[in-house]
């Protein structure tokens, strides 16, 4: 099997430094960029492709669409990644044989954003919300097949800003697809200068329950008093409890009525 680091990258001036930096051997660069600023090349065995938009989850379906790995991996322009990373990767879909996707422990400078899985094993639908993109890599053709693709309208880039990984791992396991977690390190992510999480505020709480929303009509009223209990300690003097729940329901019933017009 052959794998394929897919990056998502802005404005990038250097490739050679990038590639440098990220420490990938084989893989493709989406560059989100202004028309004066498109690069298109190859650099060894790394595709360069530039395009006039902009939306971390295009930015996802872009890349799965142009490889044609057997095994991709979701990365992002601030990762270095481990000397062995390919031998980690396929050493676990050996091991896995009837994984569609397997998800690795990336080492991160921030300590604050959730809890961490470290018991090695299946993934489900509760666990799957403590995985975040950087962590994912899948069997491209599975993927495919299914029809399955990262949700345009959340993550970086789009109104909903964040949570496209979750509705995306949802909709994977809705299909019956098998995900795992090993807690082997694939890579370092430096996420200190983050573009979307400005901390615990309104905007954050409505966003985040058109996610939960998005992730599962049923249950996400669920999710959202669940979810406001259990990170409660982390809110700070911004908000509590109540009007977290607040705000959540604002943004669930947003993008409900948002679903409606679709």
């Amino acid at each position: 099997m052959n794998i394929e680091v897919l990056v998502s990258t802005m404005n990038l001036d250097n490739v050679q430094k990038l590639i440098k930096k990220m420490k990938i051997k084989n893989g493709i660069i989406i560059n989100q960029t202004e028309k004066e600023k498109v690069i298109n090349q190859k650099c060894d065995k790394i595709k360069v492709l530039s395009y006039i938009e902009k939306g971390l989850s295009k930015s996802r379906n872009r890349a799965i669409s142009n490889s044609s790995a057997d095994i991709i991996v979701i990365a992002d322009d601030d990762m270095t990644y481990s000397e062995n990373y390919e031998e980690i990767i396929l050493s676990a879909y050996e091991k896995y044989k009837d994984a569609d996707i397997i998800a690795f422990h990336v080492n991160s400078n921030d300590k604050k954003r959730g809890k961490k899985i470290r018991k090695e094993g299946k993934i489900n639908f509760l666990n799957s919300m403590k995985i975040q993109s950087v962590q994912l890599t899948m069997k491209r053709k599975n993927i495919v097949e299914n029809n399955l693709l990262f949700n345009e309208n959340f993550g970086a880039g789009s109104k909903w800003f964040m949570g496209e990984e979750n509705i995306f791992l949802f909709n994977c396991l809705k299909r019956g697809l098998k995900i795992y977690y090993i807690p082997k390190t694939i890579a370092s992510l430096d996420n200190s200068d983050s573009t979307w999480f400005k901390g615990f505020d309104k905007e954050y709480f409505i966003v985040k329950g058109g996610v939960f929303y998005e992730m599962s009509k049923l249950f996400s009223e669920i999710f959202i008093l669940q979810f406001a209990l259990r990170k409660r300690k982390l809110f700070g003097d911004n908000l509590n409890v109540i009007q977290a729940i607040k705000f959540m329901n604002q943004g669930r019933k947003k993008r409900k009525n948002e679903s409606k017009q679709i």
